[in-house]
């Protein structure tokens, strides 16, 4: 796989950016490898994420910042290489690598855009340190910059997914978190498992940036998203998981059924 010019890249970063900033909220579909990427795009999508928890599913790994970076760079690498339109990985909290070699690894797999998870995966706490969180991101876009491609860095918090005090200070926190990183050098912040309609509106109120929502099975649509002034829509490993189970009945019915399956194959 050859990878992508520092100026091919540079100017997917751009307009991946500029995505944030258009009309209507950028809707991004998660994938998960080389085939839902083809699917996507033939869909009419013109940018494009994966998905962490989908991706290690898919690897046999877990989802918890300890895969191999080898491993899941390669993985991503393949996904771009069959993509004309721009890729953002979710990266977990970044495989342990340096800032340094952490944007090398996401351009040489061809990636313009990832999510970095503000998770304690290796300590005794839910969140790492809001400001060490903050110097990281830091030093990432410090990184990217004198890469020459500015790599949209979406911000996860999460202070709702983990539970972190009550309700009232998982936002007061979130909030903080979310002004801190945008101020660090991300590009986007990602409140992830924030789906109440009140604090959502509260949110994108208080944190100056664009503001990452995931859509749900049953939840808000994407209108009612866009209304409360969520700039960037993805799916997490939402997509992945309905597929899954749609195999999961396919397949049980081939177990139970084998004679009428292959009736209604014909």
């Amino acid at each position: 796989m050859e990878s992508l010019s520092r100026v091919t890249l540079a100017q997917k970063a751009a307009a991946f950016l500029q995505a944030h900033y258009g009309p209507s909220p950028l809707v991004l579909p998660n994938i998960w490898d080389a085939a839902s990427a083809h699917i996507v795009e033939e869909a009419g999508f013109t940018f494009a994420a994966t998905s962490s928890r989908a991706i290690a599913a898919v690897l046999g790994l877990q989802d918890n910042d300890s895969s191999d970076p080898d491993v899941v760079f390669d993985f991503l690498a393949r996904i771009a290489a069959v993509l004309s339109c721009p890729l953002t990985a979710d990266c977990e909290a970044g495989y342990r690598l340096s800032p340094a070699e952490f944007v090398d690894r996401l351009l040489g797999a061809g990636v313009v855009g990832c999510n970095l998870e503000d998770a304690d995966h290796h300590g005794t706490d839910a969140l790492v340190n809001a400001e060490e969180q903050a110097e990281l991101l830091s030093e990432v876009r410090g990184a990217a910059a004198a890469s020459g491609v500015h790599i949209v860095i979406n911000a996860r918090v999460d202070s709702f997914i983990r539970h972190v005090g009550d309700g009232e200070h998982q936002l007061e926190e979130a909030i903080r978190r979310g002004r801190l990183y945008l101020e660090a050098g991300a590009y986007c912040i990602y409140p992830i498992a924030l789906v109440d309609r009140e604090r959502i509106a509260q949110f994108t109120s208080a944190v100056p940036g664009p503001v990452n929502v995931v859509a749900r099975h049953g939840g808000l649509n994407i209108g009612e998203l866009a209304n409360l002034g969520v700039r960037r829509i993805s799916f997490a490993s939402g997509l992945f998981q309905m597929a899954s189970d749609q195999l999961s009945v396919v397949v049980r019915q081939l177990a139970d059924s084998p004679d009428d399956f292959g009736r209604s194959l014909e």
